[in-house]
């Protein structure tokens, strides 16, 4: 994969007859839902192979924020790598729902004002593609 820019996708869409119940949402209202979600997962590589790890995070600055410790495999393996980043609220009595997916480009940063190798970093993924999905 290239490592410059994000992929187009694929011409493709829930609103299928195969994926009834599902439906698109604009990328600012799946923004506005995303911001109400404490816990999302980010989706990145190591080795190759993919890793799916829970973690807090917040919009803001224009992007999706999350701390990790610094020197951790998700601190190094996302730094300059496009990423997804998904988060959802889906009822479990009725499956309504949403979930958003952000792909985009992970910035990895000191979060004092040095670099401590034993302190924390911020990483920020700037949303290149938005895709948020109503589930009704």
């Amino acid at each position: 994969m290239n490592r410059d820019r994000v992929p187009s996708p694929r011409p493709f869409s829930y609103d299928r007859p195969d994926f009834p119940g599902l439906r698109e949402l604009d990328r600012k209202r799946a923004l506005e839902l995303l911001g109400r979600a404490a816990v999302g997962r980010v989706v990145y590589t190591v080795d190759a192979l993919p890793a799916v790890l829970p973690v807090p995070f917040r919009l803001a600055h224009g992007g999706v924020l999350l701390s990790a410790p610094a020197g951790s495999e998700l601190a190094r393996a996302v730094d300059g790598a496009v990423i997804a980043f998904e988060a959802d609220e889906v009822d479990g009595r009725d499956g309504s729902g949403w979930f958003v997916t952000v792909l985009g480009r992970a910035q990895v940063r000191p979060a004092g004002k040095a670099a401590d190798p034993g302190g924390t970093v911020r990483i920020r993924i700037r949303p290149e593609l938005v895709i948020g999905r109503c589930l009704s």
